[in-house]
């Protein structure tokens, strides 16, 4: 035997190893639709973190999002964000306009999503991404189209993510101050306004606030259109590597400026929903250490 051959064989299963990351799957909620089992899960970790006594000021949340394919296809992932404030049992609440407001466990609040795709991306769900040669390099060589833009809702999103049985990505519950959640109605409203269109591929674009994409909707809440990634495009910032990106923006900027009020854990706050066709059976991709599993 070959010394190269010798070290192959002792190096190799030791990198395979190394590879080898623990997985924690749950079917206890298999026969629930991922969206209730995401709604949930958001209910339960509020609800723990107001605790049993009477809430005496308003409260505010942010829960990151994300979702990818198998192979992380651009065309297939998404980055999205969900603001929640809670109201005080103390006071008359004092409504955000344009907000629905909700009841839940005899707590009164308010919640919005920004999920920034193609206005028609319900009938017609084919982002353009790169298209051309030399396209992911070169911002002038691509030759994706503008599009309407349209701000969906978390129901509306996480149906789409089932409907492509892909895998979700959920952090927090984090708290934020009230700045914060103002913040990001204001971002809300930019988008619902009309002004914004959508390109994947926003270089060129975004800081003309011509068109921006689902990464930069969501960053950058107290500066628009943050650059990001290699080549300062967000290349390479899809799906669950571009909401970790936005979140580790927030830890810099917004922690500093007292918006963000504790502390993130990009890698270990991660929280799983991955795609199984039966029970207790084999699940084709997970990509986090904790989840749990849906079919529908």
């Amino acid at each position: 035997m070959s010394r190269t051959v010798f070290i192959l064989l002792i190096i190799l299963p030791s990198l395979a190893r190394a590879d080898v990351v623990e997985r924690n799957v749950n079917f206890s909620n298999y026969s629930k639709p991922l969206y209730t089992q995401v709604v949930d899960r958001i209910r339960a970790k509020i609800l723990a973190r107001l605790g049993k006594g009477p809430s005496l000021r308003d409260r505010y949340f942010i829960i990151p999002f994300a979702y990818q394919n198998k192979h992380n296809d651009p065309e297939f992932s998404h980055s999205f964000i969900s603001v929640i404030r809670v109201f005080a049992d103390s006071k008359p609440a004092k409504l955000t306009p344009g907000l629905p407001t909700r009841t839940y466990m005899n707590r009164q609040f308010e919640a919005f999503t920004i999920s920034w795709l193609p206005a028609d991306f319900m009938s017609n769900p084919h982002l353009c991404v790169f298209n051309g040669p030399g396209s992911r390099l070169f911002a002038s060589a691509n030759e994706c189209p503008v599009s309407p833009g349209h701000n969906f809702s978390l129901q509306e999103t996480i149906d789409l993510a089932a409907k492509e049985k892909v895998a979700v990505a959920m952090w927090g519950p984090y708290e934020i101050a009230k700045p914060a959640f103002e913040l990001g109605v204001k971002r809300k409203k930019l988008l619902d306004g009309g002004t914004i269109k959508y390109r994947a591929d926003d270089r060129g674009y975004r800081k003309k606030r011509v068109a921006i994409n689902c990464f930069h909707a969501m960053a950058g809440l107290e500066e628009l259109y943050p650059n990001g990634g290699l080549f300062g495009t967000g290349f390479k910032m899809w799906g669950f590597n571009g909401t970790a990106r936005v979140l580790i923006e927030y830890t810099q900027k917004m922690s500093n400026k007292g918006l963000l009020l504790e502390p993130v854990d990009v890698k270990n706050d991660r929280y799983g929903f991955v795609y199984a066709p039966v029970r207790n059976g084999r699940v084709p991709y997970n990509p986090t250490r904790n989840a749990s599993v849906y079919y529908k």
